[in-house]
């Protein structure tokens, strides 16, 4: 009992001097966190916020309504024998896919909460369903940094395929602890899935408009957490680097480089991208005169790794839940040895020759896929920012309505 309580003692004396410490480091280098935070809320408001919110409404609503619940009835024989999950599994890993980090375990958090799964199934499920979406690894990795379109591919054929062999390693996982598994009845699979789906949507009284206002505000909350933890992680690098704290991180790694005769000048950029992916995918992209297959091999292991701002994002979605936060850590250090044994065994069956900027003597129309990709991408980056305050304003009358109409409730008069 005395040990437990001088543990919490230290801990509330580190928590409290790295504060003091982090506030210290704002104050002294004014024009460098600033900037450093500039940059996350640039990136956030005109590409992840955009981007994400319309999975998230409609995902939740996708719950709300049922449609999940039958797609978990309809997929049950798949996700069960390969993963050892329920149905759902399939639900949250296509959009997990589709709108990227964070949204897999937002999901997986929210259906625990609808008791859809259980415990150590939500655990599974955290531990593959997080990746990033094709818009990010195609047009601004392969595109905007590497200037290659056909590796982009690769890595997403590397990071969903290395995401589903941690999936299927996860199946193991507390195999003892599993819900009745006996033989699924294929008979008859769309009338038990739509009558799921009618069950739930008659359990929700709520009337559409309120269903959809709760989809927004629970999107929106979930978007300014990720906004935040992204600008915060944004300005820990820049104090990391300016202060030279990030000089014992480059020594580990540089050792690691060193025996996988990796160049010394990817270490700083790796580092970086431990935090925040973006940046260091980019520094990597940018460094001159190296191998497209070793910036491959480290790019593909951040993705996999997910950076520690994500890790943050993570850890404080799963606060709120059950969920233990382990098994998707060690889902990402399994998914990173997956990724480099499979770029080194897909990279060669790839011709990627296209060094030149893109648009230079390659023919449009020989990239198809990336020229929508690259669509996408610009217009995030044109309309971002106007979506971004558009839905924060309509989030804003949202909750003011509800104010207010609560308010009329109560008020005698």
């Amino acid at each position: 009992m005395r040990s437990v309580f001088l543990k919490a003692k230290i801990n509330s004396i580190m928590l409290a001097s790295s504060s003091v410490l982090f506030a210290f480091c704002l104050l002294m280098m004014p024009t460098e966190t600033v900037n450093a935070s500039t940059q996350g809320l640039f990136v956030w408001t005109n590409s992840v916020f955009p981007s994400l919110l319309p999975f998230l409404v409609t995902g939740e609503l996708l719950i709300q309504f049922g449609v999940v619940r039958f797609i978990g009835v309809l997929f049950q024989p798949i996700m069960r024998p390969l993963f050892n999950v329920p149905g759902v599994g399939s639900f949250i890993w296509t959009i997990g896919i589709a709108s990227g980090f964070p949204t897999g375990v937002a999901f997986t958090a929210n259906m625990r909460k609808e008791k859809l799964l259980t415990k150590i199934e939500a655990e599974r499920l955290v531990a593959f369903t997080n990746a990033s979406n094709p818009i990010f690894i195609i047009a601004v990795i392969a595109v905007s940094f590497l200037k290659t379109p056909s590796i982009g591919i690769l890595l997403v054929i590397v990071h969903y395929l290395s995401n589903i062999l941690v999936g299927f390693v996860m199946r193991f996982y507390k195999k003892d602890h599993q819900r009745d598994s006996s033989p699924f009845q294929l008979k008859g699979i769309f009338k038990r899935a739509f009558k799921a789906l009618h069950q739930s949507r008659l359990e929700k009284k709520q009337p559409f408009g309120k269903l959809l206002g709760d989809a927004v505000m629970q999107s929106i909350e979930t978007l300014l957490m990720i906004g935040g933890f992204m600008i915060i992680f944004s300005v820990l690098s820049a104090i990391l680097i300016e202060t030279g704290l990030l000089g014992s991180i480059e020594q580990f790694f540089g050792t690691l480089i060193a025996r996988l005769q990796i160049p010394e000048v990817f270490i700083v950029p790796f580092s970086v991208g431990l935090f925040e992916i973006t940046i260091g995918t980019e520094q990597i992209a940018n460094v001159l005169n190296q191998p497209l297959f070793t910036k491959t091999i480290l790019i593909s292991i951040l993705l996999a790794f997910n950076g520690l701002s994500v890790h943050a994002q993570v850890a404080s979605i799963l606060a709120n839940t059950d969920i233990d936060y382990s098994p998707y850590f060690k889902g990402r250090i399994l998914q990173a040895f997956f990724s480099v044994c499979l770029v080194v065994m897909v990279f060669p069956l790839f011709q990627a020759t296209h060094q030149a900027p893109i648009g230079q003597a390659v023919p449009v129309t020989a990239h198809g896929p990336t020229q929508i990709w690259s669509f996408a991408q610009s217009f995030l980056n044109q309309y971002g920012q106007i979506i971004s305050l558009f839905t924060l304003w309509l989030g804003f009358f949202i909750f003011a309505y509800r104010v207010i109409q609560s308010y009329k409730k109560k008020s005698p008069f």
